[in-house]
């Protein structure tokens, strides 16, 4: 059965990443798109994930500061918050949908002030609502511009989800946080 998600938009191709080596190599596209279940070891150098967190288990949209992040699914707003430490997500939102009789919540991470600013927890929106715009570096953690883009089959209590786990609770992380190509598709 195909469900109504609506689709990733990207204005260029985009580079698939691989950030699992020893040196990550940074393309000159702001257009990228950096994988699930990922091992990451020289990508997490903050404070933040200590010396052993470093499996990704969201999606990474990479963009233009600015670039449009669309709601995949109907739903409302959960939670909306700052994480400002160096390395974590800056402006997030979380959002909570229904799929197969289930709930299914969404974290957005790396957005812009602007963006939490439009949104109060239980706010509704429909598929395609732009609910945010790609944060810079001085307000989204300090990465390139990008959204995290992460499921939970459990309901998150705050704004924050980890987004990246130690690869001893790899099964337990995945089985929790499932791959975003379940709403995304095939977009890599």
């Amino acid at each position: 059965m195909k469900e109504p998600f609506h689709p990733v938009i990207l204005q260029q191709a985009p580079v698939v990443l691989d950030l699992s080596g020893p040196e990550p190599v940074w393309p000159d596209t702001p257009w990228t798109i950096g994988r699930y279940d990922e091992p990451r070891p020289a990508v997490y150098d903050q404070e933040l994930f200590g010396s052993s967190r470093c499996l990704h288990i969201g999606i990474d949209l990479g963009g233009p500061v600015g670039t449009p992040v669309h709601g995949f699914s109907d739903g409302h707003i959960l939670h909306r918050g700052l994480n400002p430490a160096p390395g974590d997500y800056g402006h997030v939102i979380t959002t909570e949908h229904r799929w197969q009789d289930r709930p299914l919540y969404a974290l957005y991470g790396h957005l812009s002030a602007a963006s939490i600013a439009l949104w109060q927890p239980g706010d509704a929106f429909r598929a395609g609502t732009v609910l945010g715009w790609l944060g810079d570096q001085a307000e989204n953690g300090g990465w390139p511009p990008h959204v995290h883009f992460q499921l939970s089959w459990e309901r998150p209590s705050t704004h924050d989800l980890p987004g990246v786990v130690r690869p001893s609770e790899r099964t337990s992380a995945l089985a929790r946080f499932p791959d975003p190509r379940l709403v995304l598709g095939p977009i890599y």
